[in-house]
């Protein structure tokens, strides 16, 4: 998870290097960039804290653990959902494309931490 993060924060920022020094204008990619760097910022922090607090479990804690992880899994999927409702209503006229390009980073995120906590569940759930 914190490769993912620091991934995401360094083409994020290369992204957005590339695109000032070039001096190229665009609302897509900018998004996308900002999209990446917010996401691997948040989640890393949080990951961070998670990682800190990690203990041995016994049963119960293995159990809630699982559902916590299920859980996740869920929301993954609703953060890429949303992340394509943004980009469905950005392809609308008139066409948005801060919004197409906020909302392709936001289904880049949901769907690379649905693939990661997917992995993460098949683990706990043996």
């Amino acid at each position: 998870m914190l490769a993912w993060n620091g991934l995401s924060i360094v083409l994020g920022t290369l992204l957005l290097t590339i695109l000032v020094a070039r001096r190229i204008r665009s609302a897509l990619l900018t998004n996308f960039a900002a999209q990446a760097i917010a996401w691997g910022i948040v989640v890393g922090i949080i990951s961070v804290i998670a990682f800190r607090a990690l203990h041995l479990r016994d049963v119960g804690g293995a159990a809630r653990l699982e559902r916590f992880v299920w859980l996740r899994v869920g929301l993954d999927v609703g953060v890429a959902a949303v992340g394509g409702t943004l980009v469905l209503t950005g392809r609308m006229p008139p066409r948005r494309l801060a919004m197409i390009g906020a909302g392709l980073g936001v289904v880049v995120q949901g769907l690379a931490l649905l693939v990661l906590d997917l992995q993460f569940a098949s683990l706990v759930s043996r």
